[in-house]
């Protein structure tokens, strides 16, 4: 199959086309360029795709100026909005497309699963809805539409878990503010295994929740790294301290949602790691 990835160069784009390339998969990837040089261009990148992943968006973790903060939504919201226009507008479009989304849609009262409809009204929760309303303008009489939820994404290759482990590894980790903030995780190979699921079961549409079914805090995620790597955590990061490092971005860290997946697994999906120790172990091993 051909398909294409937007956000090709990040963390999961770049672990999602290795896995879809080692499954005998031809991958184009789309870039910032493509989605500059206008509908045409990107008409061209898609001839002969039949599936279209996207995953472009700024990073989030950064301090939300009002700057950043148009630039973390326009990045998602027209980049969206463009390759819908360019999918549809196609005599011979991709059969399936899957836009990502975040957990962060959700608000942090509730347990969430994919029929959850009590969204959060902050910043993130408002690019999200954006983000995903873009998305559901894709013709679905002619293409398949998946929106995915991501959750905390654990990879030794980049994201939070690799800036976190220094710290650790060195004795002086430790749980964020009183750590009782959920935190919705997922081992990199489920989320790209979980895509690609996606991709080859034509009866898959709607929204998934790509998170492990394991619901744990951060306090839980903290006291399984340090017994993974056998180093003790007891230097908790204070709440103040982050807000004056990322100021209004620090509620990512101090604060999450309960959220848990039913629908891949309702449809035969099965977890590499389903639980947190397993996941690290592999990870930092």
């Amino acid at each position: 199959m051909n398909i294409a990835i937007s956000g090709i160069t990040g963390l999961v784009g770049s672990a999602l086309s290795d896995r879809l390339l080692n499954n005998g998969h031809s991958v184009v990837g789309l870039v910032r360029g493509d989605f500059e040089k206008g509908s045409t261009h990107l008409a061209s990148k898609l001839e002969d795709v039949e599936a279209v992943v996207h995953l472009a968006g700024a990073p989030i973790l950064k301090r939300w100026t009002k700057k950043w903060k148009n630039v973390i939504l326009t990045s998602r919201t027209h980049t969206t909005e463009a390759l819908v226009t360019t999918i549809n507008s196609m005599s011979k479009p991709p059969s399936v497309f899957i836009s990502a989304s975040a957990v962060g849609i959700y608000d942090t009262f509730e347990v969430h699963d994919e029929y959850s409809t009590e969204y959060a009204d902050d910043f993130l929760g408002q690019v999200c809805t954006a983000w995903e309303a873009e998305a559901v303008k894709t013709n679905s009489d002619k293409t398949r539409l998946a929106i995915a939820r991501l959750g905390v994404v654990l990879s030794k290759q980049g994201g939070a878990l690799k800036q976190m482990l220094l710290p650790f590894r060195a004795g002086v980790g430790g749980r964020i503010g009183d750590g009782l903030q959920p935190m919705p995780y997922i081992h990199i190979n489920d989320l790209t295994r979980g895509l690609e699921w996606i991709i080859n079961h034509n009866e898959l549409k709607g929204i998934f929740n790509l998170v492990a079914p394991q619901m744990i805090s951060n306090s839980e995620f903290t006291q399984a790294l340090s017994a993974i790597l056998n180093r003790p955590a007891l230097i908790p990061v204070p709440e103040f301290a982050l807000k004056i490092l990322f100021g209004q971005a620090a509620k990512v860290l101090s604060e999450g949602q309960k959220v848990i997946p039913c629908r891949l697994p309702e449809a035969g999906f099965e977890y590499e790691f389903p639980d947190i120790r397993l996941a690290l172990a592999d990870i930092v091993k």
